[in-house]
């Protein structure tokens, strides 16, 4: 549901919700979205048979993506029929489906392997029966840009009127490429999925198209881009399936700059490296620091976290930094903090430190932690509960600290640094403060504690009271 509102909001057109007859929870789930009346026309799965449709019509969605299997391939191995015997199931699935009133889109399964003039007569048939759209699958992502035009223009060609659907895999890492090639070629609509999450590896990518197609081809959708970034962020979550680091976009290092070349360029002109303005996706530009970087990025990310070391500090925080990337450590935020005060003799700035932690969890009990906390001299007592001990404890530590400046958790990431069960566990998390976001990170043996610790030292360079105006060894 959560997700479903989320993707209204983003603008897109049709939701498939789910497939209805799978499961009792895909159906109440496909019921909750259709009563919820969003914008967007809410779409279930179903295949070629009366359960199916039946299923689909119960949900109260409005239309059915209807997949039959279209090459000798699937129809000879999966379903044992003949060709015949398909045409006449299309027929007849797509006469049902109209009758009890649904919208559909027809999907010839597997339409990519399949022989042409077949793929023809099946779409010619959906058509006579009433389909309202046609969808042939990719459904192993085999095309190319190239195929693909060919095979979209010979169907336009073929059928002037029908609203024609791509519907990519991206097996070899094609899906989006092969997507804009079918919109260029005559398609009237895509099939896409956040974050290209799908079946093997996976679908094309809802926000790398949606951002192509306006910058690239100059070609608006209803996308609201600013919110492609949470979108991606609460599928994430949801679905438990993470986001790889380099993935375009939406990615963690999608809009990080190291190099001390690209950093140079991007504090004159961002566009000198920033092919994607990062505000049009709803993020935000950061510097890091590391093996790579440069003295200028440094100096910029310091001045960004409240320190301006003089030419002589800079060099001696540059030289430690470089020094640790050679050993191979990420340095977040908090490490060059740290560093900086060193170099520059500033007291340790921490304003929240941890008095104590109690965490309590069970195969019948509600995970749930309490915390207390000192900031700056002021105790803080709070508790939370959470999905797990980890979550609890965050979310007690958040509500302690947002009674005093709102802190948002953004990106929160954990791996296990020795094997075995006593493994030491680094947590990496990304906190934002208002405008300002920074990187931190905690290692320990239990991972409620490097969690925390990672917490805790991100929020402590957020609401450090060094100045940028400040003379070493001096506080604000």
């Amino acid at each position: 549901m959560r997700i479903a509102k989320q993707l209204d909001a983003l603008g897109v057109n049709i939701i498939e919700a789910g497939f209805a007859a799978a499961s009792p929870g895909e159906m109440e789930a496909i019921k909750l979205i259709s009563k919820e009346n969003l914008k967007a026309e809410i779409c279930s799965f179903a295949r070629g048979v009366k359960r199916d449709i039946d299923a689909v019509a119960e949900s109260g969605a409005d239309s059915v993506f209807l997949v039959i299997p279209s090459s000798d391939l699937h129809i000879k191995h999966k379903l044992r029929k003949t060709r015949n015997e398909i045409l006449e199931l299309t027929a007849e699935a797509i006469r049902y489906a109209k009758d009890l009133g649904l919208t559909v889109e027809f999907g010839p399964e597997d339409a990519s392997r399949a022989d042409m003039e077949f793929l023809k007569e099946m779409i010619a048939t959906s058509i006579s029966m009433g389909a309202d759209r046609v969808t042939p699958c990719d459904t192993v992502g085999i095309l190319t840009p190239e195929r693909i035009y060919k095979f979209y223009s010979e169907l336009r060609d073929e059928f002037p009127d029908v609203i024609l659907g791509a519907h990519c895999h991206d097996d070899f890492g094609m899906a989006v490429a092969n997507s804009i090639a079918a919109l260029k070629a005559g398609a009237n609509e895509i099939h896409v999925t956040v974050n290209g999450i799908g079946e093997r590896a996976g679908n094309a990518a809802l926000e790398e198209i949606v951002v192509a197609l306006k910058l690239l081809y100059n070609v608006e959708t209803s996308v609201k881009t600013e919110r492609l970034y949470d979108t991606s962020l609460l599928v994430s979550r949801l679905t438990g399936i993470s986001v790889q680091p380099n993935k375009a976009i939406v990615g963690e290092n999608a809009f990080v700059h190291e190099s001390g070349i690209h950093t140079h360029a991007i504090l004159s002109e961002p566009s000198t490296y920033e092919p994607i303005p990062p505000e049009i996706v709803g993020r935000t530009r950061r510097l890091a620091v590391g093996k790579h970087a440069g003295s200028r990025g440094i100096r910029a990310t310091l001045k960004e976290i409240g320190l301006n070391p003089n030419d002589e500090q800079l060099q001696e925080i540059f030289r430690r930094v470089k020094t640790l990337g050679d050993k191979g450590k990420i340095i977040t935020d908090a490490d060059l903090y740290a560093i900086a005060e060193a170099v520059m003799g500033l007291p340790s700035s921490r304003a929240i430190k941890l008095e104590e932690l109690t965490v309590v969890t069970g195969n019948r009990v509600t995970p749930t932690a309490s915390v207390r906390l000192n900031l700056n001299g002021k105790p803080l007592i709070e508790a939370a509960t959470g999905i797990g001990p980890v979550d609890a404890a965050m979310q007690a530590i958040r509500k302690a600290v947002s009674a005093v400046e709102p802190i948002r958790l953004e990106e929160y990431h954990v791996k296990a640094i020795t094997g075995g069960t006593d493994a030491l566990v680094e947590v990496v998390v990304k906190l934002r403060r208002r405008d300002r976001v920074v990187t931190a990170m905690g290692a320990h043996g239990d991972i409620v504690m490097a969690s925390v610790e990672a917490m805790l030292n991100g929020m402590n360079v957020l609401m450090s009271n060094h100045s940028t105006s400040e003379k070493p060894g001096s506080r604000s």
